[in-house]
This record gives C-alpha cells, structure tokens and sequence, in this order.
C-alpha cells in the first residue's frame, strides 16, 4: 500500500540515513517533506497531510510530545525514530504506531512500514461503510453525502460532536451518526450556526446547552441531560455566547 511521510529530526545525517532507507528498502513511501524543528513540522502539516509522521522525539525548542499536543486532530499515524528507549511510554501514552531505536535495523522499518499500511488500509476500507467526508451547510440543514446519495440533518437536531480519532461522532436528539472527518473540519463548518469547541474532544451545540458547572474547566449539561467536561481553556470562549 502506498503511503505519504514527513521525516522530522533536528540532525541532518539522521533524516538522510532514514530517507535513504526509506527510499530503498520502503519504496511504497512517499516523502512528502523534512523538518528539524517543531515549527517547521508545523509548517508543512499546513500544507500536507502525511499518512505517516516519522518523528525523533528530542529537538530543539520542543519534543515530539510538544508537538503532538498543538496537533490534537491528527490523521497520520506516528513511528518514533529515537536513540532513547526510555520514551517508550510516553509514546504509547501518545498513541504512537511503531518505536524505533537508533541506530535503525533495517528489517524493523520495513516492518513499521508493514504495520502502519495495514492500519490505514484498514482506515480506508472502513471509510467506505461510514459517510463520506463531505459536509455543505444550507439552510440550518447539513447534508452528508453518501455513497448511494445524501442524508439531510437538521442543525438544530444536533446536540454535540465527539472526537473519534479520525472520525466524528454526531450525537443527535435520536441516535447518532459516524463520519470520516475530523472534529476540527467540523468546527469550522458549524462556527457560524451556534457550535462551540469546548474541549479538545467536544464540539456542542450552544443552543442545547441548559446549564453550566463551575470549575477549573467546568462543565455543560445539555438538554438530553449528558454532561460534557469543559477545557479550562476553552472556558472563556463559551462563556462569551452568554454574555
């Protein structure tokens, strides 16, 4: 299966073995581009969507943990490429793919490779059971293509989204749907019909909100009665729409 990477490492030598390797024992990845810092890692995921991120975790101004945490609706998946093995928790904690230790054995990398092309073909095919990852606001409506048409909701019908790795959850006043998109392509779909971001997990409805708790953070109760935690940075932002 083919896929997309980026290879980000604050040493020029290691990111030229690694493409080296990649491009002669892993010839299904494409290298999308190269990064040495946090930002510059930032930079290119503007611009691209990478299916997989080969990442050192020590770096100048930031870890890989640093960086991973600006990108809470990551889509690609992650191959730690380090000569430390005490990370390995925090890498399982931060859901990583693959751990490979420097200096790289050439058969673990293709295996990397192997594990992270069954992963995202299994993505794809799921893709093709759920709805299509296009949303169009008319009319206080969303329609939600699918593959043999379109399903049409109510805005209003919307209680929350809840993110679900690269998927959404869309909780309705009945039932609810699965979509193969983001949280964050949704929160900007929905700004302008009355949805708030209240943590990194949760897009609501503002108008299904019925009560607020106090706290760090907080919480909304809506009105099904479901209780969603809310970030105590996001606090502020809500708060706002009941000025």
């Amino acid at each position: 299966m083919n896929l997309t990477s980026i290879i980000v490492d604050d040493e020029a030598n290691s990111r030229a073995i690694l493409r080296n390797y990649l491009t002669k024992y892993c010839p299904s990845v494409t290298i999308l581009g190269e990064a040495a810092s946090v930002q510059e890692t930032l930079v290119l995921l503007e611009s691209n969507t990478p299916d997989v991120l080969f990442l050192d975790v020590e770096m100048p101004y930031g870890n890989a943990f640093d960086l991973l945490e600006q990108v809470p609706d990551r889509t690609f998946e992650i191959v730690f490429v380090t000569a430390y093995d005490h990370y390995a928790v925090d890498a399982l904690n931060a859901q990583a793919t693959y751990y490979l230790l420097k200096p790289i054995a050439i058969d673990n990398l293709i295996k990397a490779v192997d594990h992270v092309g069954h992963i995202k073909q299994r993505e794809r095919a799921l893709q093709d059971q759920v709805l299509v990852p296009k949303v169009t606001t008319v009319e206080g409506k969303i329609t939600i293509p699918q593959q043999d048409g379109f399903e049409v909701l109510k805005i209003e019908d919307i209680l929350y989204c809840e993110a679900d790795d690269n998927y959404t959850k869309i909780y309705l006043d009945k039932g609810q749907k699965l979509v193969s998109k983001t949280l964050k392509y949704f929160e900007e779909s929905l700004a302008i019909q009355g949805f708030a971001r209240i943590h990194k997990s949760y897009l609501v409805n503002v108008s299904k909100i019925t009560r607020y708790r106090k706290g760090k953070g907080g919480s909304v109760v809506l009105s099904s009665g479901k209780e969603l935690a809310v970030s105590s940075s996001k606090k502020g932002m809500l708060l706002d729409y009941f000025k």
